[in-house]
Formats: structure tokens, sequence, C-alpha cells
């Protein structure tokens, strides 16, 4: 039984979509940590500038408590940043292919109008009295 369950678990750890996972979890994580790296680097003193700059900027002080909006400020351009990226180049793309490959291969054929229906009607009715 244990040789059973060792290669079911080989079997599942070298499926190709769990390897794709494993690049996905990888290179996402590279994504992120780049664009934090962004923000901090240059978002974060933008936002620093404008605030107020040098040490008090993007931040408050009320009884001795530190309130870093800049910060804040900065996780959400991150946030934005990153969910634009994966929008423009997952998701819009990923719609176009589904689009263009889920379109049925052989049209339908158009159904009968209301009067076309009601003449095939009519002949199939004097066909039944005829006999």
């Amino acid at each position: 039984m244990g040789g059973h369950m060792l290669k079911g678990f080989r079997d599942f750890i070298l499926r190709g979509n769990i390897i794709d996972l494993a690049v996905a979890v990888v290179i996402g994580t590279a994504f992120v940590a780049l664009v934090k790296q962004f923000t901090d680097s240059f978002i974060t003193p933008l936002i620093a500038v404008f605030t107020g700059g040098g040490e008090v900027g993007g931040k408050f002080t009320v009884s001795g408590q530190v309130f870093s909006y800049g910060v804040f400020i900065g996780a959400v351009i991150t946030f934005l940043i990153t969910a634009a990226i994966v929008y423009f180049l997952v998701v819009v793309p990923m719609g176009r292919l589904l689009n263009r490959y889920s379109k049925p291969l052989v049209e339908e054929p158009a159904l009968p109008s209301e009067a076309e229906l009601l003449v095939e009607i009519r002949d199939l009715l004097q066909a039944q009295r005829r006999s």
C-alpha cells in the first residue's frame, strides 16, 4: 500500500498543471517583489515630496502615535499597478483567445420564420385531410 501511495504522489507532483502552478507562484512572487521595490524606490519618495517632504512626509502624529498614510498610499498604488498589469497582460489576452476559439465550428442553421412555420403547418394539415 505504501508503494501505491508514493506512486500516486509522484504522479500528482509530475502532472503538468502542478509544475505550471509552481512556476506561476515563483514568477508571481518575483513580480510582486519587483512592483513593491518600484513603489518603495519611486512612489513612496514621491508621496513624501508631495506631502511635506523629508522625515514628516506621508506621516502625522496624534498623541505620540505615528500614522504613516504615505506607506498606505504606496501599498494602494502597488496593488493598482499589479492589478493593471495582470488585467492587461493576462485577463484581456486570455479573454480574446477564449472568444476566438470558442466560436462554433459549424454554423447552426437559421430557424424558420413564423410565416414559414405556418405554411408548413398548413401544408401538413392539407396533406392529412387528403389522406
